[in-house]
């Protein structure tokens, strides 16, 4: 329970079905937090929901863990010059490793969470298919988790949309009914932004912005690292007034080379053959879909070898080392069959 209206609602509908229920807070990050779900206020709200809905509400401290598995990975990436999703291996190291084995050990049968996502079981066998609002499906930072780990999950708000949530919420009165939804990294500040956070741990590097089309040196960047390939945000026009988007960014050169949009595409995102994981089976080469953000595009294409890469159909922006790309049957597009992290060319 992170003190949102999701998860407030996901312990309630379990509590109206009549299962024995019990509330856990996460402490992940012992820094300053003003948004996400770490913050003193957001374990506040998950307390005061379970006690109206009368169950027990605990508070699991796993700071430690979150450190190594997630906040060190994450900076270090970034010092590395690419670009990791701390979302994403905080699901997989945490909330679905971490607690799932803890619940296993206490006696619980199931994690019930507030994900927008949904399982299907059929014959026995648990899949993850994305949540019923396209708006609000999360089953692309859930792409990770095990079959095994599927099996003992539960997403009661999966089959819902957002508006339906919070008019549940309403419903039962709890008071998170209207609580606006989180959308930073819970360990960053808000008030303070990405740059600030990590000037606290590496040093940052400046770099020169090259413009591929004419050559022109087109200024300084103070933070290299926090641009991305095939970003638009935050990169001025050409001299020429058209767009402009990050190409390539080269720490050792100091230089950001950038350029227009039909200069990056690409159809080729290659792939870490050691973190290419399958909900079913061994990786096998295959047509599917796959999405490269969490609420992006989805492409038509190959899963190929030698060396493992996903062959697009059609046009994408280059997609950053660290990233993941999330794997969905080609023929429905709903059922996530697997994920992969993004490497250099």
């Amino acid at each position: 329970m992170s003190g949102g209206v999701d998860s407030s609602v996901a312990a309630a509908l379990m509590v109206e079905a009549g299962h024995e229920v019990a509330g856990v807070t996460l402490k992940l990050w012992g820094g300053e937090s003003d948004s996400g779900c770490c913050s003193v206020s957001d374990v506040d709200d998950a307390r005061r929901v379970a006690h109206a809905l009368g169950i027990e509400h605990h508070v699991f401290n796993y700071s430690q863990v979150f450190e190594e598995k997630v906040v060190t990975p994450y900076v270090e990436g970034i010092a590395a010059g690419v670009t990791p999703n701390p979302c994403i291996d905080c699901n997989r190291h945490i909330k679905f490793d971490v607690v799932m084995d803890r619940a296993e050990r206490l006696g619980f049968d199931y994690v019930v969470t507030g994900h927008y996502a949904r399982i299907r079981r059929e014959n026995g066998v648990a899949s993850l298919v994305r949540g019923v609002d396209p708006l609000k499906d999360q089953s692309y930072v859930l792409a990770h988790l095990r079959a095994d780990r599927l099996e003992k999950l539960i997403l009661p708000i999966g089959e819902m949309e957002k508006p339906a949530v919070r008019a549940e919420a309403q419903r039962l009165g709890l008071k998170t009914w209207n609580k606006p939804d989180s959308q930073d990294v819970c360990f960053i500040e808000a008030s303070n932004g990405r740059e600030a956070f990590l000037r606290t741990r590496i040093e940052l590097t400046s770099a020169r912005i090259i413009d591929g089309d004419t050559g022109a040196d087109l200024g300084e960047l103070p933070s290299a690292q926090l641009v991305t390939v095939g970003q638009r945000r935050g990169i001025a026009p050409g001299r020429d007034g058209e767009r402009r988007y990050v190409k390539s960014v080269d720490l050792t050169t100091r230089q950001v080379h950038i350029a227009k949009l039909e200069d990056i595409v690409t159809r080729t995102v290659y792939l870490d053959e050691f973190d290419i994981q399958m909900m079913r089976g061994p990786v096998t080469e295959q047509r599917l879909r796959a999405q490269v953000s969490a609420h992006g595009r989805v492409y038509e294409g190959e899963l190929l070898s030698g060396p493992w890469r996903f062959e697009s159909d059609s046009d994408l922006r280059p997609v950053a080392p660290g990233q993941t790309l999330v794997f969905y049957d080609r023929e429905v597009g709903d059922t996530v069959i697997g994920a992969a992290t993004v490497v250099a060319p």
